[in-house]
């Protein structure tokens, strides 16, 4: 009860005193207030108009693609391709991987010393209980009632102290820690849209690969199918050694390419093992066929629309917002502070007389400190916050040009690819028909079995061919909705001063 009657005291206290005069100066903020870049002037993404819609390929299933601007947000954009197994690795990634766990962390960092900073509004509090045993000199009186030289002294004190924030200091540090939980809100969106492009593209790897090695192990069986007919034909003199040899050459370089393609397999299951935050050793998962995925249509923004959402824009645009408000802050810290501080407390002989009447002490008191010299230290951090701001804006107008090029570059790998597929396409149409005609004269003895393995393995080739090409398609798509900004999520804090 005591207690509560001291800090009821002390509160009156400050707030008779000074608290009334200091609301004049609330929300006075000295320093540059934050204005958001304005969007940009172009209402291109391409220097050259795009088509409405990409080339086919040769067979029925090889549909164009589409542009096309989505009426909302992108959600789970993975989900497009068609493919349940794709789904569940990418949220096995996102629930497991340890460097969005950390992002997602440091952004709960950012959040708390946000709240921290926001702290420093309000007055602190302290409660102290000081016990002291002393002796006084036998010469002088000693102040105590019993005028002995030994005594004990019991003190209980309540302190308040009070900076009150008028010329904004405190209030552009909580805008500046604000605005880094945005940035670190963003970098949390940008590590996500990362870790599912990355665990997206190494299945795409995977079932690329995977499809290569088929093609390239059977024209290796080929190669040395081709070798020991050679052989024979030299033993009876129809051919030369040279042919043999040459053969040989083919042979080993296509058991090369397969081992080749062997290593790349299994460092893409090690990679994707490690997307999703399994150990390689302990990771198994069956990984779609290329041919069992939908190829999804191609999603645009508007210029205006890809600065607000891209991750990597924002985050810049926040880091800016944090240098204007440092800005502010090192000017504030050239300004008098102002400080205000109540102390109440009791003092006794014993715990027990510690709150009878009698001992209350008090005391209030203010200081205002105006800085004068310091060896040039705050008006040099002021230049040096105003330098910052500038490399800030810069970062973010190269940012901001980084979006559009990575888009433009997608852009035009969309294009291309797909006139590429349709060449590709055509390549094995005409390598199958060459195939079909090969073995049906193989069937009536107009040319020898090597002619239908040469046309066997150019069918191969082929096939690999488009199956590269049909990866980089699908990889298109995924670095389009990348670089657009991924999939859009809620924002969880709430920032100041925008």
């Amino acid at each position: 009860m005591i207690i509560h009657r001291a800090m009821w005291r002390c509160h009156r206290l400050l707030s008779c005193a000074w608290m009334t005069p200091l609301v004049i100066f609330a929300g006075c903020a000295v320093g540059p207030d934050f204005h958001r870049p304005g969007s940009p002037a172009s209402t291109r993404l391409t220097a050259t108009d795009l088509p409405f819609e990409t080339a086919g390929g040769e067979h029925d299933d090889d549909r164009p693609q589409r542009f096309f601007f989505p009426s909302l947000p992108a959600d789970r954009w993975w989900r497009s391709f068609g493919s349940p197994a794709i789904d569940a690795l990418v949220d096995r990634a996102l629930a497991s991987n340890p460097t969005v766990t950390a992002a997602q962390a440091t952004l709960r960092q950012a959040q708390e010393l946000a709240a921290a900073q926001r702290g420093l509004f309000y007055p602190s509090v302290q409660a102290s209980y000081s016990p002291t045993r002393g002796r006084v000199a036998d010469v002088v009186s000693s102040p105590l009632s019993s005028n002995a030289t030994l005594y004990t002294l019991q003190t209980a004190q309540l302190s308040i102290g009070y900076v009150a924030d008028v010329f904004g200091g405190n209030q552009r540090l909580v805008e500046a820690a604000d605005a880094q939980t945005e940035s670190q809100w963003q970098q949390f969106r940008a590590a996500r849209i990362s870790l599912t492009a990355n665990v997206v593209n190494t299945v795409l790897q995977v079932a690329s690969v995977q499809e290569q090695l088929a093609a390239t192990e059977r024209i290796a069986t080929i190669a040395e199918q081709q070798l020991k007919l050679l052989q024979v034909q030299r033993q009876l003199g129809a051919a030369p050694g040279a042919a043999v040899f040459a053969q040989e050459v083919v042979l080993r370089q296509s058991e090369a390419n397969a081992a080749a393609l062997r290593k790349q397999l299994a460092q893409q299951r090690n990679l994707l093992a490690i997307l999703v935050g399994a150990m390689p050793s302990e990771f198994s998962a069956d990984v779609p066929s290329l041919s069992s995925l939908r190829l999804p249509d191609v999603p645009l923004v508007l210029p205006a629309v890809l600065v607000d959402q891209r991750p990597d824009v924002r985050a810049a645009e926040a880091q800016l917002h944090v240098a204007n408000a440092q800005v502010g802050a090192a000017i504030a810290n050239l300004l008098p502070q102002i400080s205000l501080t109540a102390n109440l407390g009791q003092s006794a002989l014993t715990f027990g007389q510690l709150f009878r009447a009698g001992g209350l002490a008090w005391s209030v008191g203010a200081s205002v400190v105006q800085p004068l010299f310091q060896g040039g230290q705050l008006i040099h951090r002021k230049r040096a916050a105003e330098a910052q701001l500038e490399v800030s804006l810069a970062q973010y107008q190269s940012a901001v040009l980084t979006a559009f090029q990575n888009v433009a570059d997608t852009l035009e790998a969309v294009r291309f690819d797909a006139e590429q597929y349709q060449a590709s396409s055509r390549q094995q149409s005409a390598a199958e028909t060459s195939l079909r005609i090969a073995r049906r004269q193989v069937e009536l003895g107009d040319i020898s079995y090597l002619v239908l393995l040469n046309a066997e393995t150019a069918s191969l080739q082929a096939a690999i061919a488009k199956v590269l090409v049909s990866s980089s398609r699908f990889s298109d798509v995924v670095a389009m909705y990348q670089s657009l900004g991924g999939d859009w999520l809620d924002q969880p804090v709430a920032t100041s001063a925008k």
